[in-house]
């Protein structure tokens, strides 16, 4: 008598499609985008002295650009709500700082964004109709507003900066 498998059939057509959709989600993400970057936090643990940078270069100024922050978490981190300290950088040497909070997850604790397995993954606005005035290297310098020295559950910060749709 030979054994029916039907459900170990399925699973490589379940992951081929699930990794020809995440391709879609990243491709269509990058779309209209000048500049896209992630930096991991070592051990999940954001120590409020480590200031995360990142060198966006432009060459356009005559069109807006809209800049986002991601935020990737994971199930631990203990807040709904996240501060963070981002400091702007021109190219001239000018410098505007900003204090910004975003929140992560509802009332209930329910988590804003995506998630795949332990990961939250949640991409917030950060400045919109941005004209940058000069060319060159914009250099964003970000840092957790938290309390703790130590901030837990915190996977990865990143930044994108996105051409407006006219």
């Amino acid at each position: 008598m030979e054994k029916d498998n039907k459900q170990g059939s399925y699973l490589p057509a379940v992951i081929i499609a699930a990794l020809l959709i995440s391709a879609s989600i990243l491709l269509s993400c990058r779309q209209g985008s000048i500049y896209n970057e992630s930096e991991k936090i070592p051990a999940y643990s954001w120590n409020a002295g480590n200031t995360i940078s990142f060198s966006a270069p432009v060459s356009d100024t005559l069109n807006a650009y809209n800049i986002s922050l991601v935020i990737r978490t994971t199930n631990s981190y203990p807040y709904r709500n996240l501060f963070l300290f981002v400091e702007t950088k021109s190219p001239e040497g000018y410098r505007i700082k900003d204090t910004v909070e975003y929140f992560l997850a509802d009332e209930k604790g329910n988590w804003y964004g995506s998630g795949l397995g332990d990961i939250n993954d949640l991409s917030v606005p950060f400045k919109t109709n941005v004209l940058f005035p000069d060319t060159g290297n914009y250099v964003f310098n970000i840092r957790h507003g938290m309390r703790e020295k130590d901030l837990k559950g915190v996977s990865d910060i990143g930044i994108q900066i996105i051409k407006r749709k006219q």
